[in-house]
């Protein structure tokens, strides 16, 4: 029957919390990443040189470092959402591949590979912070 819609057991607003969750934690590392690189590049020195506190990550904020400064609150929501990625990736990625088995038939297929990919690269980057580089940039991050 064309008319009748179709029962799903699954939250299309849960789905759309978890990929939303999956992206922000994904594109707040590659933030971290980018301003690292960039830093480094710009000033010319190493990952050792950058451990030494004279590259401090909140030099990166324009126009200083208080509460009016739009670009002090973007930087605290990357550093928020950088750090539940380390502690909510493994669980995010669990959640995903779960949902997409279980609900292999209710889910469109786009959405289906988005939470697959997005769990997929989750894991790629929860084990490539424990990388030696990438460790040097976490702790220059949390600084």
């Amino acid at each position: 029957m064309p008319g009748v819609a179709q029962a799903t057991s699954y939250s299309s607003a849960a789905v759309r919390a978890l990929i939303t969750a999956q992206l922000a934690t994904l594109g707040a590392f590659l933030a971290v990443l980018l301003l690292y690189l960039g830093r480094m590049a710009a000033a010319g020195v190493g990952p050792a040189e950058m451990l030494t506190g004279a590259y401090d990550p909140k030099e990166l904020i324009p126009f200083g470092m208080h509460g009016a400064n739009p670009f002090l609150w973007l930087y605290a929501v990357v550093g928020m959402l950088y750090v539940l990625g380390a502690v909510l990736g493994l669980p995010l990625a669990i959640a995903a591949v779960a949902l997409a088995a279980r609900e292999r038939d209710a889910l469109p297929r786009a959405t289906r590979a988005l939470l697959l990919a997005g769990a997929a690269a989750t894991l790629l980057v929860l084990v490539a912070r424990f990388t030696p580089p990438l460790l040097d940039m976490q702790r220059w991050w949390l600084d």
